[in-house]
């Protein structure tokens, strides 16, 4: 009976640890459409202008993770070296980049770097929205 048990436990408690981070990943992209639509309703009011910060589009949520949204205005020429990179070093928006920093809280620049490689990110100027790695 124990050995059952056991072998029961030992399925469904990893099977629920995946199940658990691919909604948390699903939350995730879900913030960041919710927050892309917020920005651009904020580009129809203010002739095409850019927030500066999420506040001037009502906040944004905590990330599943309990960590805030990222935002930054590419618009903005100061913002420029800080924008998010693909494995070519290219960025991968033209116009903001948006994410989540993920389970681990942690991010850098290129997507390709360690701490990166779980965020959620927008890319390809809301084309694409996911984990970094599938980017």
């Amino acid at each position: 009976m124990i050995a059952i048990i056991a072998v029961i436990a030992g399925i469904a408690i990893p099977s629920y640890g995946d199940y658990r981070a691919r909604a948390l990943n699903a939350q995730a992209r879900a913030d960041i459409v919710l927050i892309d639509t917020q920005i651009a309703r904020y580009e129809v009011t203010t002739n095409g202008g850019m927030p500066d910060s999420l506040d001037q589009v009502g906040g944004a949520p905590l990330d599943p993770w309990g960590n805030p949204y990222q935002f930054l205005n590419l618009r903005d020429p100061a913002n420029l070296h800080d924008a998010r990179m693909d494995h070519n070093l290219h960025p991968i928006n033209t116009d903001y980049d948006l994410y989540s920093m993920g389970p681990d809280g942690r991010s850098v620049k290129p997507l390709t770097g360690a701490p990166s490689r779980d965020d959620i990110i927008r890319g390809r100027n809301g084309r694409f929205i996911g984990v970094a790695t599938d980017f």
